[in-house]
């Protein structure tokens, strides 16, 4: 079987990489040998051991009768949209770690694929190296899905976790992410939560089976996250992170969002450190599920992109059945209706009184100077009017509000 892959960055030179150091091993599992016959990249690589392979046409790709699997690793919409569809719609399958194009043209592109009877796979494009797209493709499909809450982006969990275990400020902490390669010149789509709200917009339209547009989702990022209150956190016995989460409710209509948490030190989200991430699966029958690993990384990625390609080899003559339909969203609830308990905090003119008036049975403490409390489970209507209420006559204002996160 001969693949082309799409993008020489760092993902797809860790694809090529990886192909060949394992080839025996993949190739047993794949069932036949497989050959990387092109990579495409508007670059040069003259010191490259595989110069003989580049190509900055696609078009020659796209026409060689004998290129079974296209795997697309350039990132972002353009050109790789028209890259992949034209490839499907050519007969040929593709396998890509694109969570942008997926969670914006999934539904499109799988019904392509399914017209065309070829695959389109996209394991790496939500856990990085960690299994989570078969799973609840495969080893869960007996289940209904309950919830699914996760940490999807290893930048933002950096940096939380060097404001909590080393004492940095959020400015100090991106900086030592970007010096490390953790974090782009342009940090903005992991610290604003959109890189994390494309993961999870695709884990819901496979997990329910329609398609969830990421402008569907309601985003929060972590940069109005304060040292003090990861410190207030620890204290209480929780950790921040930031979270994309689903939960299912009875009228099969979903609450789905990205946002920081305080996440209870008893939950297993909570320990998950540095860039590493994590996925709890909620299902009626198994119960809960956490798949953990490094969510993303040159060869962690590659892993994942790989394994998609032996499952083409597995599958040439054949579809497997991964799919979900449009949609126009209208099953995605309003995010503001959903219950939970909040953190708040206030830097003075308030007293614990005050807030037991007005937030009944809230937990309040005094930490450093500042007044802390969280509130019971109130969906964010009920909140934000209470919240106003106790501003206005204590003539004060909340310095933070945080989500308290709960199974």
């Amino acid at each position: 079987m001969k693949i082309a892959v799409l993008g020489y960055g760092v993902v797809g030179s860790g694809v090529v990489e990886l192909m060949h150091k394992n080839p025996e091993s993949i190739n047993a599992k794949a069932g036949t040998d497989i050959e990387i016959k092109y990579i495409l990249d508007i670059r040069d690589f003259d010191d490259s051991p595989f110069k003989n392979l580049f190509t900055k046409d696609f078009n020659v790709i796209l026409n060689d009768p004998e290129i079974d699997v296209v795997v697309e690793v350039i990132g972002g919409l353009n050109p790789a949209y028209r890259f992949v569809k034209d490839s499907l719609l050519a007969g040929k399958s593709v396998v890509t770690s694109n969570k942008e194009l997926v969670s914006v043209y999934g539904d499109e592109l799988l019904q392509i694929a399914k017209d065309n009877n070829k695959n389109f796979l996209f394991e790496a494009s939500v856990g990085g190296g960690i299994p989570i797209i078969r799973p609840i493709n495969q080893c869960l499909a007996a289940n209904e899905i309950e919830s699914i809450s996760g940490i999807l982006n290893g930048t933002t969990n950096f940096i939380l976790t060097k404001m909590v275990k080393e004492g940095y400020s959020f400015e100090d902490a991106l900086k030592t992410a970007q010096q490390l390669g953790y974090a782009e010149a342009n940090p903005a789509a992991d610290i604003e939560g959109i890189d994390s709200c494309r993961k999870i917009a695709i884990l819901a339209s496979l997990a329910y089976g329609e398609h969830v547009n990421p402008d569907k989702v309601h985003t929060e990022g972590i940069t109005e996250i304060k040292l003090e209150d990861i410190r207030h956190a620890d204290k209480m016995g929780y950790a921040v992170k930031l979270l994309g989460t689903i939960r299912k409710n009875d009228d099969n209509t979903l609450f789905i969002m990205v946002a920081p948490f305080l996440v209870e030190k008893s939950i297993p989200l909570s320990g998950v450190e540095d860039v590493y991430n994590a996925i709890l699966v909620e299902g009626d029958a198994v119960g809960i599920s956490l798949f953990y690993g490094r969510g993303a990384g040159k060869l962690p990625t590659a892993s994942a992109v790989v394994a998609d390609v032996i499952d083409c080899a597995k599958h040439i003559k054949a579809r497997k059945y991964l799919y979900w339909k449009s949609s126009d969203g209208s099953f995605i609830e309003d995010y503001k209706k959903m219950l939970c308990k909040r953190y708040v905090r206030f830097d003075g003119g308030v007293t614990c009184t005050d807030i037991r008036e007005t937030f009944t049975d809230a937990q309040c403490t005094e930490e450093d100077g500042s007044l802390v409390f969280i509130t019971s489970d109130m969906n964010e209507y009920d909140f934000d009017k209470a919240l106003a209420s106790l501003e206005s006559k204590c003539a004060s204002t909340a310095a933070a509000v945080i989500r308290v996160f709960s199974i």
